[in-house]
């Protein structure tokens, strides 16, 4: 993680952050288990969350640290991955993301992109079929299913209802 999703000069400690193996239900509807570094202040919850999608048979493609991407929230998003930790500033600022906290989850992220209504753009930039929500396909988050539910229940917030929404994305604020 030093030097990919952490920086050399670590702006925050790893001993704030939790590794987690999580077991989750593929689209291949068979089990995996992957891996996740998020804040140990919501590590236990994450876990539970995570257990509640797999007895739901919620399906999530994959789930890796974003250092298998070289720490780019866009190859890992390209790709499916849903990944929590990547030390980042708020675009344009020097504040630092609740990714780069360990505090947001992004769940199958090519699936339920990032949409900027003002300029009709999509991240990941190959997401473009999945930004119309009047379609729901397998692994799309959509207000009251599974995975809405069980962050929602929680205090976690989600990007879905943003009015650019990031319909991959929940997170956790004040921890």
């Amino acid at each position: 993680m030093l030097g990919s999703s952490m920086p050399e000069n670590e702006p925050i400690s790893f001993d704030n952050l939790s590794y987690l193996k999580l077991t989750y239900y593929g689209f291949d509807e068979k089990s995996h288990v992957g891996e996740m570094i998020v804040n140990k202040d919501v590590a236990a919850e994450v876990v539970e969350i995570f257990k509640e999608l797999y007895d739901a048979k919620y399906p999530i493609e994959k789930i890796k640290l974003i250092d298998e991407y070289n720490a780019s929230d866009e190859l890992s998003m390209k790709d499916n991955n849903s990944s929590s930790f990547c030390y980042r500033t708020i675009a344009g600022t020097d504040v630092v993301s609740n990714h780069g906290k360990g505090v947001a989850i992004d769940i199958n992220p090519l699936f339920n992109p990032h949409v900027n209504t003002s300029t009709n753009k999509v991240s990941p930039d190959t997401a473009y079929d999945y930004a119309n929500r009047n379609t729901v396909l397998k692994g799309m988050i959509v207000k009251g299913d599974a995975c809405y539910n069980a962050f929602i229940k929680r205090g976690w917030s989600w990007g879905g209802n943003w009015k650019n929404p990031d319909y991959q994305h929940f997170e956790k604020i004040n921890n």
